[in-house]
């Protein structure tokens, strides 16, 4: 771990004071949906907004930040995370429904599950927000990665988002200005989502959630989602030499699926999915995933682009004191 070999004094005490909670050497592989990678050199987990603003104007520049939500879509690396990591927790899960003149509006703390805000919409009658419950993870990184599913992205739905920029001012961003694309966002990687409004339509209680029951059932009827995985591994290509074809196509004609290195797998139920059998490493995993982008560039000329977000360092690059 990294604290093996840390000289003191730790580099928690480079850090501001804070309101709310920090941790050296936090496990992520609790975390993870994967269950793998080694652990955060300090975990912040913020009292508030305004918490985390003062935090990020208060730190010193040089220290490496990076945000998580619930672990969902993410390969955390063996060697850990260096610098510090924040989780946005329950004050950033508040969801709040609102009706402005003809508009049904949700509320949502980027914290907030995606599952959790598309209920919330459904009991208040509002429609247009079923897809969130077929995405694992939360709002924020929906925002990121302009999350989507069963035909609907966050692209269609967000009428503003609230940010922390890298010095904590606090911004309010339009569709226009997230300038979302595919499965990607144009805000900058230093600019921390802390919520977001977002727009359905009035509808009936019971045909939304028979709606989300019917997304909840196609889910597990293809996709491994009793295993330990992360979720789609690669983005659907856009390379015209995919022939409209979606990313498992590509990496079943590769001959990938079930294929296997150490205790990670290609899923034999959607070989879009990568599991931890049990004993996997991240690099096992990250190997894996590179193996499958080779051999489906060989079979069809088509590079697949990472979906998963893969952060920290591997096993043998972790260094102590990584935060100076």
């Amino acid at each position: 771990m990294m604290a093996a070999a840390r000289m003191t004094p730790s580099p928690i005490d480079r850090l501001p004071r804070v309101r709310g909670r920090l941790t050296v050497d936090a496990p992520l592989d609790r975390i993870t949906w994967f269950r793998v990678g080694g652990p955060a050199e300090v975990m912040f987990r913020p009292a508030d907004v305004d918490d985390l603003a003062h935090f990020l104007a208060e730190r010193p520049k040089d220290v490496p930040i990076t945000v998580i939500g619930v672990g969902s879509n993410l390969l955390v690396r063996d060697g850990g995370v260096p610098g510090v990591v924040i989780r946005l927790g329950g004050p950033f899960a508040l969801i709040e429904v609102e009706r402005a003149e003809d508009r049904a509006l949700v509320k949502a703390g980027a914290g907030a599950l995606d599952l959790n805000v598309a209920l919330t919409a459904a009991d208040a009658g509002i429609a247009g927000l079923e897809f969130l419950s077929g995405i694992p993870g939360t709002i924020g990184g929906a925002l990121r990665m302009n999350g989507g599913a069963y035909g609907a992205d966050m692209a269609a739905v967000v009428r503003w988002a609230e940010v922390l920029d890298g010095k904590g001012q606090r911004h309010r961003l339009s569709p226009r200005d997230l300038g979302f694309t595919y499965r990607h966002s144009a805000v900058p990687d230093d600019f921390i989502f802390v919520g977001a409004t977002l727009e359905g339509r009035a509808g009936e209680p019971s045909a939304i959630k028979a709606r989300m029951t019917a997304i909840q059932e196609e889910r597990a009827a293809s996709q491994p989602i009793r295993t330990r995985t992360g979720g789609s591994t690669f983005t659907n290509p856009t390379d015209p030499k995919a022939n409209g074809k979606r990313a498992w196509e590509l990496i079943d004609e590769a001959g990938c699926r079930g294929m296997r290195r150490g205790g990670a797998q290609v899923s034999e139920k959607h070989c879009n999915f990568l599991i931890n059998t049990g004993e996997a490493s991240a690099a096992e995993l990250e190997a894996l995933g590179e193996e499958v982008r080779r051999r489906v560039l060989e079979t069809s000329g088509v590079m697949l682009e990472w979906e998963i977000r893969r952060i920290g360092v591997p096993k043998s690059a972790a260094t102590p004191g990584a935060v100076p």
